[in-house]
């Protein structure tokens, strides 16, 4: 498709105003923010201008500070001609200063869309339901769609398509384990979450994410057995074991996940052309190995990198006129 093509289907195949979560976005949808951003991918490559929200601004809330979420958007904003603010939790505190309410009607008032990065998915759903302008969810507790949507242009750019790939995800069944089921279970990927017992995946999310994949033909698993669950895996994901506001708990997760480090015995399970993925930052030796993040399957910077075209898809999608 022409450049043209992108910008007027952006106006009719999303139907959705907010980027929240993918449970909220169709089969359909997903693919064509996936092709979107590897469009503008394409764009930025070759130099090619493509400044689409000149003279917007997107504020940026951070609750949850974030070198990667806050770099990839700003630069996403810029490379779209618009413009980022960055909002700092002691310049905010949503829901404590002001209602949560209140703060999306004046953030409408002032700028073009907000991304939020937060601790309770509940603040995320309290802006969109109050304010005028999109709303993305840069993470919650809860959820992370923005990261999983460059998961899923990874593998359709190293694999070649989504469907029938199996992507085994180990570690804690955190908010990336929700939004992964979410994303393969709507894009027909088998996914396999292998997790210690005690750290499984909400079992509503669960669910939810099984009944989505009768309609791909994708193939749900939860399993406490990290060797049986990566076998024949194309896709071997995994993140640190203590999220952001779970440092507490630290020292009891290494204990209790000490047999699912992502490491070379591990893998050599896995498919002989296995792609490592890693949401990063990552603690090399804990939750991975070295030589496994380091080595000749690991795409931990493509992914990385993708985060940028992936949030410039949705903003180009959502804040364009």
């Amino acid at each position: 498709m022409t450049d043209m093509d992108y910008q007027q289907l952006a106006k009719t195949k999303i139907k959705n105003k907010h980027f929240l979560t993918l449970d909220d976005y169709t089969q359909e949808e997903i693919q064509f923010l996936i092709d979107y951003a590897i469009h503008l991918k394409q764009l930025k490559k070759a130099g090619t201008p493509h400044q689409y929200l000149e003279g917007k601004t997107l504020a940026m809330i951070f609750e949850k500070s974030s070198m990667r979420t806050r770099v990839s958007f700003e630069a996403a904003m810029y490379h779209l001609g618009g413009h980022a603010m960055f909002i700092s939790k002691d310049e905010i505190q949503v829901g404590k200063r002001e209602t949560i309410p209140d703060t999306a009607k004046v953030l409408s008032r002032f700028v073009d869309g907000i991304m939020i990065r937060t601790f309770g998915h509940e603040i995320v759903e309290g802006l969109s339901e109050s304010a005028s302008i999109p709303v993305i969810n840069g993470l919650t507790d809860q959820y992370h769609p923005c990261q999983v949507l460059a998961d899923l242009i990874t593998l359709q750019e190293k694999k070649g398509s989504l469907a029938g790939h199996k992507l085994v995800y180990v570690g804690d069944g955190n908010n990336m384990a929700h939004s992964l089921l979410y994303g393969c279970a709507t894009m027909g990927i088998d996914c396999t979450i292998a997790v210690p017992k005690g750290y499984e995946v909400d079992p509503a999310i669960l669910e939810k994410a099984e009944e989505k994949a009768k309609l791909t033909g994708a193939t749900i698993v939860q399993t406490n057995d990290p060797v049986s669950g990566i076998t024949n895996a194309d896709v071997v994901y995994t993140d640190v074991w203590a999220s952001m506001g779970f440092e507490d708990s630290a020292e009891e997760r290494k204990e209790a996940f000490a047999q699912f480090q992502v490491n070379e015995t591990l893998l050599a399970n896995a498919n002989e052309d296995v792609l490592f993925f890693h949401c990063l930052p990552a603690h090399r030796d804990e939750e991975v190995s070295a030589g496994v993040i380091d080595g000749k399957h690991s795409v931990v910077f493509d992914q990385a990198e993708n985060r940028l075209h992936a949030h410039k898809a949705i903003l180009a999608t959502l804040l364009a006129e």
